[in-house]
């Protein structure tokens, strides 16, 4: 079953992964995944910097050898970068040492202490492993912007109508996820923004495991 929003008895049953980040101020935590894409990932870094906002890319590490540039200019723009494979293997279905070699192939392109497995899926002996070098990172609120059967409005009401204080939430600035994206993206920044809330790079004011 898909959920916009996670439901609490999955972060009980993954302890010390970051669902969320709990805090009385009024933050939210954009992330975008399975960049960097010519093109898609700069109309998001403009966006982003329209609403003086920060996010976290967790990027694709095939795509980051592909595309240095992007990534640097992530990076310059005072946002975070994180680890989301090399080639987007799922976890569930890949051996151990096949699926570690592929993250460490990625850091050599995505060099960060963050990482999100692909399509969400980790095993607990993938947990324990990763957790020695890494900040897992999950979400407790998905856009479904990659979905071709979500509207771009219903992209948009995914997240407003879910996200709240200390809301990790999922964006892909992928080919796929385009048109959904630069739909919901903008609106989203301004519905949050006339709320109070500013958006902040994960780890940027002690992100922690909940």
């Amino acid at each position: 079953m898909a959920f916009v929003r996670i439901p609490g008895i999955l972060k009980k049953i993954y302890p010390g992964l970051t669902w969320n980040v709990p805090g009385r101020e009024r933050v939210l935590y954009l992330s975008f995944d399975d960049g960097p894409t010519p093109d898609i990932t700069d109309k998001v870094l403009g966006m982003l910097a329209a609403s003086n906002a920060r996010a976290t890319f967790f990027c694709i590490g095939r795509n980051a050898e592909r595309n240095p540039d992007i990534l640097h200019r992530i990076l310059d723009a005072g946002h975070a970068a994180g680890n989301h494979t090399y080639s987007h293997l799922k976890g569930w279905y890949t051996p151990n040492r096949e699926y570690y070699e592929d993250i460490e192939l990625a850091s050599q392109f995505v060099p960060s202490h963050l990482y999100r497995p692909a399509y969400g899926m980790i095993t607990p002996a993938q947990i324990r492993y990763l957790k020695q070098r890494f900040q897992i990172v999950l979400w407790d609120v998905m856009s479904y912007d990659f979905d071709p059967a979500t509207s771009k409005e219903k992209c948009l009401s995914n997240v407003t109508r879910h996200a709240g204080q200390g809301s990790v939430i999922v964006f892909h600035d992928s080919v796929k996820a385009s048109a959904n994206l630069l739909y919901a993206l903008p609106r989203v920044l301004d519905y949050f923004g006339e709320k109070g809330y500013r958006f902040e790079a994960i780890g940027a004011s002690g992100a922690i495991k909940v």
